[in-house]
């Protein structure tokens, strides 16, 4: 594996995603990162034949044999009152989720 996720581009991901880790959780979240980069790096070093058919599920789903779409159905919930009431903030029966403070990215 030629590429890893280093701890200065670590660093600037944890500041884009504004999450708060201690050094502990910072290096072990780092290494289970570069962990998964290497299985990625493996995965692309399996040889496959050119004429092998892109297929975005392992299990063919033909017309004949897949189910018909469903209706979607509207239904409202009976008490939203009790979910409404485990908000810690809300304005006009809307929940108030704090800022995400950002920067611009150049």
């Amino acid at each position: 594996m030629n590429d890893s996720i280093t701890p200065d581009v670590f660093d600037h991901l944890v500041g884009l995603a504004a999450l708060e880790l201690s050094p502990e959780e910072a290096e072990y979240l780092r290494h289970q990162l570069n962990n998964q980069l290497k299985a990625i790096h493996e995965l692309e070093a399996i040889p496959l034949p050119t004429d092998l058919t892109i297929t975005s599920h392992g299990v063919p789903f033909p017309v004949h044999i897949s189910p018909s779409l469903r209706r979607d159905i509207w239904e409202p919930y009976p008490d939203p009152d009790r979910i409404l009431s485990q908000a810690p903030d809300l304005e006009d029966r809307y929940i108030v989720v704090p800022d995400i403070p950002h920067t611009e990215l150049k």
